[in-house]
């Protein structure tokens, strides 16, 4: 190597040097998760607030049944957190992945439950079909200010396991505003809260899991232009 090489070698060098910038170190996933989990209750806090408890709530909230589906949706919102932190760090397994599947099949577990016992309550009515947008516009509505809370917090992953991290964190997000949207509305069959819900969550989901390097590509930080 010449003179003339190594000198340059030596001013990239010390331009590198000069340029770097201090890192700080991600928080511990847990600990994210548990902030991303104080924000979720706030939001749906406020809304909860704004449109009021129905009037029915604690006492369907004395019912098996709905306490199962309720503890249910919650569990899987706060497992579904916790994996998606920790799924989109690169040294941590993938199968943190699979940490919200007991919930999710414990939520439906629940609502199958749920439909067994309107079959004995209200025999074939129990089983009656029919619309509820209310229901699945306000999972969709809640669920987008926690979707991008999400997604800030998670945007360093993007280049790691961008779909496991994305479809952990939309379920996260549904399924806790599933439970806050119990709480102003309901009256209605187990089978309409497994067609609403579990529509609005699994289309959640699928559109994260579709969308997810744009949704990334959205929130990512963009490095910096050397001047």
């Amino acid at each position: 190597m010449t003179e003339t090489s190594e000198a340059r070698t030596d001013d990239l060098i010390a331009q590198l040097a000069a340029e770097v910038r201090p890192v700080r170190p991600l928080r511990p996933p847990l600990q994210r998760a548990l902030f991303w989990l104080a924000i979720a209750v706030v939001v749906i806090g406020i809304v909860v607030a704004a449109v009021g408890i129905r009037p029915d709530f604690m006492e369907e909230m004395g019912e098996t049944h709905y306490q199962l589906e309720w503890a249910g949706a919650l569990l899987t919102g706060v497992l579904s957190a916790i994996a998606a932190f920790h799924v989109s760090l690169p040294d941590r397994p993938r199968a943190w992945a699979l940490l919200p599947l007991p919930g999710l099949a414990f939520w439906l577990f629940s609502i199958g439950y749920g439909c067994m016992t309107d079959w004995v309550r209200l025999g074939p009515q129990g089983f009656a079909f029919g619309t509820s947008f209310f229901c699945f516009r306000s999972i969709l509505l809640i669920s987008l200010p926690l979707s991008v809370a999400l997604l800030v917090m998670l945007r360093f992953a993007g280049s790691v396991r961008p779909v496991a991290t994305i479809a952990s964190a939309m379920l996260a997000a549904s399924a806790l505003s599933a439970c806050g949207v119990s709480m102003f509305h309901g009256d209605e069959a187990t089978l309409m809260v497994l067609v609403w819900h579990g529509g609005a969550v699994a289309l959640l989901v699928g559109l994260g899991t579709l969308l997810n390097r744009r949704l990334f590509g959205l929130f990512a930080p963009r490095p910096a232009i050397a001047g």
